[in-house]
């Protein structure tokens, strides 16, 4: 069966896109109209229980979404390819580079979850935990990571739009792998180009966190914050987002 994914561009630099917990790939933002469609071939892919592929039936795990991922590249006929990949979606790719590290030439993590566990006070565990069921959790967790400071319609919007797009399965399935999986000894002194991209007012994944982790297991990672940005630079700062990923992926 045929993976469906959203395509963008038709240049020689070939990148697998991979969303946040949150999102999906038509939830992108802006950011979209400021890729290069000369340079780059853009491929959004959609986790099994989200958006194009809500009704695909699966496990709802990291794991799941590297096999989705490799089978899509197959797909597209990309031996090797590049991963953008958000929140979520960073960690996410960092499984699918444990699972095929020779088909992976660059990483690019927008506010990335580190390899390591995830690690949450009691309080912490309970707001996310409950977030599947709970449309409150959720609008208090977008209302953290972008360090209290979007409009109430934009919360609000973000809210309508994960629990639209999402089975709530999925979406706790997602948290259940991604929180507590440990990959960091098996990325551990990769020498695949890594670029950490991370919004100033993001106040769960600061870039203190970033170069505690990030750096510490990829030699050849550079963490570069995003002034004017939380945890959502593609909707924050779509323009700055843009230049800095595909001047990374171009380098």
């Amino acid at each position: 069966m045929a993976i469906a994914h959203r395509r963008t561009g038709t240049g020689p630099v070939r990148v697998i896109v991979l969303h946040d917990w949150f999102g999906t790939s038509a939830n992108w933002g802006s950011v979209l109209e400021y890729l290069d469609p000369q340079g780059f071939s853009y491929a959004f892919l959609d986790y099994r229980g989200y958006g194009d592929r809500r009704d695909v039936p699966g496990r709802y795990g990291l794991p799941e979404i590297a096999d989705d991922v490799l089978a899509l590249a197959d797909e597209l006929g990309w031996d090797t390819f590049s991963l953008l990949g958000h929140s979520m979606g960073g960690k996410a790719m960092q499984q699918v580079l444990v699972r095929a590290p020779e088909r992976v030439e660059k990483l690019v993590g927008i506010n990335p979850l580190p390899a390591g566990p995830y690690e949450m006070d009691d309080a912490t565990h309970v707001l996310f935990y409950g977030a599947a069921g709970n449309a409150e959790n959720r609008r208090a967790i977008l209302d953290i990571v972008t360090g209290r400071r979007a409009s109430p319609y934009w919360l609000d919007r973000m809210v309508e739009h994960s629990l639209a797009v999402s089975r709530p399965e999925a979406f706790a399935g997602y948290l259940a792998s991604w929180q507590p999986l440990d990959l960091s000894t098996a990325v551990k002194g990769s020498a695949v180009p890594v670029l950490v991209l991370v919004g100033e007012y993001d106040l769960a994944l600061t870039v203190d966190i970033m170069r505690a982790t990030w750096q510490v297991w990829y030699p050849n990672c550079r963490v570069q914050p995003l002034p004017g940005a939380g945890h959502y630079p593609p909707q924050e700062t779509p323009v700055s987002l843009a230049t800095e990923v595909e001047a990374f992926l171009r380098s």
